[in-house]
């Protein structure tokens, strides 16, 4: 579904017959977050890539209902102030919700014919005016090195503790040219309501996630719950997830609005959604997509980036509808990494057969499949599951963590990092001559992190639950 500009009136009245429950819930007094109220400035500002990222951006925004048009101001930078001298009006798309919080309008403008590896200022409009400037750069058209964040689940505590990690991602990574988000951004469904959650999502990102390109994958609680015509339980996307990201449209037919992919310089990102993969009747027709956008891409690094884990680090079993299907194109294609949430702890495999065949493998100079990393950046921690020793080259529980990871032309550099900063994990990738990866370990790293019974490895009672 691509979001249409209509009438406000129009908008509303639409809004509260696709999703009903919100409409039923839209008194403001019976929210905890009444600071999450639209107003009369734009808020909620996120920046997207375009399919090109070299070429196309996009933002979404929300505002009060007073403002019913999708407008923003875009102009090259420059030293000086006069922004607005060479600044250009564009106007985008609308689309109201009604929520805990009340009415409001998300807006979504896209950014095209711009100049590779350039730097652009944007604004966007409000009823009462508009929002600062801010600044972001295209990715350039060759291969040059950048830097971007991967991020596990924040899901849960989004602003009290969650963001503390993502501002630390952020403060200790010197110009990320964008941030892969592995799902569950929000828990939605558990201890906030709706609303609420991405007003915290989007303020513990702040004004980074206005000027840094945000690549999201969708877990599972980014849908909501449904009884089908039949009573029988369903899911539906919630309504959040296309307003609050101006993703690029060419993803697997029937769930276009969350996968997509993104060439950035010599990456090509490729997002999937294994919920719909796994519940919706989604899976063939991603598996098929995701074979050919493989196929087609001339990137050097492919990387792919959904939530539930090919290889969980907390559950007993495997994602097996999702190994079966994506895991051999995967190995033919020859994917690079595979970035995962869901599991709220933290797992790099490396081999399927283990660690010890692993490192085996490796000391023999054998060529390396795709990493497998699950990561959590949020508070909700899992135990690690009876694998944990033996099947990972790498695990932790009860620790909040992020990914800084450097592409360098023929070199991948992994980093994973504690809340606190430090080094936890870390690996390159070498591209051969033969076109294979070769993978070395980086020595530095702090103990592992554990629960021994009942104590946490910071030594206060650990949070980490087992997951049946």
């Amino acid at each position: 579904m691509r979001l249409k500009m209509l009438s406000t009136a129009a908008l509303l009245a639409m809004t509260a017959a696709t999703f009903p429950a919100y409409a039923e819930q839209a008194a403001p007094a019976h929210s905890v977050g009444q600071p999450y109220a639209a107003r009369n400035l734009a808020d909620r500002i996120v920046l997207s890539a375009g399919a090109d990222a070299a070429r196309e951006m996009a933002v979404a925004f929300r505002t009060d209902t007073e403002q019913n048009i999708a407008q923003a101001q875009i102009a090259p930078a420059i030293d000086g102030p006069s922004l607005e001298a060479r600044a250009t009006t564009i106007t985008g798309t609308s689309s109201p919700i009604t929520t805990e919080n009340g009415d409001a309008i998300y807006h979504q403008v896209r950014f095209t014919g711009l100049e590779p590896g350039s730097a652009y200022v944007y604004r966007v409009k409000g009823s009462a005016g508009w929002s600062e400037w801010f600044q972001f750069r295209t990715a350039s058209d060759k291969a040059e090195p950048f830097r971007f964040l991967y991020l596990g689940d924040t899901q849960n505590n989004i602003l009290s503790i969650a963001s503390r990690v993502i501002r630390e991602a952020f403060h200790s990574t010197a110009s990320p040219s964008l941030v892969v988000h592995a799902g569950d951004l929000v828990a939605q469904r558990e201890d906030m309501v709706h609303d609420d959650e991405w007003g915290e999502w989007t303020q513990a990102g702040a004004y980074n996630y206005a000027i840094v390109p945000q690549l999201p994958a969708t877990g599972n609680h980014e849908y909501v719950d449904i009884i089908a015509p039949d009573g029988s339980e369903s899911r539906k996307l919630g309504p959040h997830w296309p307003r609050t990201f101006a993703l690029p449209d060419n993803g697997a037919q029937g769930v276009e609005e969350t996968t997509y992919y993104v060439d950035y310089q010599d990456v090509r990102f490729i997002a999937l959604d294994g919920t719909a993969g796994l519940d919706l009747g989604g899976l063939d027709a991603q598996t098929r997509w995701l074979d050919a956008t493989l196929a087609s891409s001339k990137a050097k690094w492919n990387i792919v980036t959904f939530h539930q884990p090919i290889f969980t680090c907390a559950r007993p079993r495997d994602t097996e509808e999702l190994k079966a299907a994506w895991k051999p194109v995967f190995e033919k294609r020859k994917v690079d990494l595979v970035l995962q949430g869901h599991d709220h702890c933290y797992s790099r495999l490396t081999a399927e057969a283990g660690k010890t065949a692993s490192a085996k493998a490796r000391a023999d100079g054998k060529v390396q499949g795709p990493v497998y990393l699950v990561s959590v950046t949020g508070s909700k921690m899992y135990g690690l599951n009876d694998r944990s020793d033996k099947q990972p080259d790498r695990v932790a529980e009860d620790t909040q963590l992020f990914q800084v990871v450097d592409v360098e032309g023929d070199r991948l550099r992994l980093r994973t990092r504690t809340a606190t900063g430090r080094l936890y994990d870390g690996f390159d990738l070498i591209r051969h001559a033969d076109g294979g990866n070769r993978l070395v370990e980086v020595d530095g790293l702090i103990d592992l992190r554990r629960c021994s019974g009942d104590t946490g490895p910071d030594g206060l009672p650990c949070t980490a639950r087992k997951k049946d």
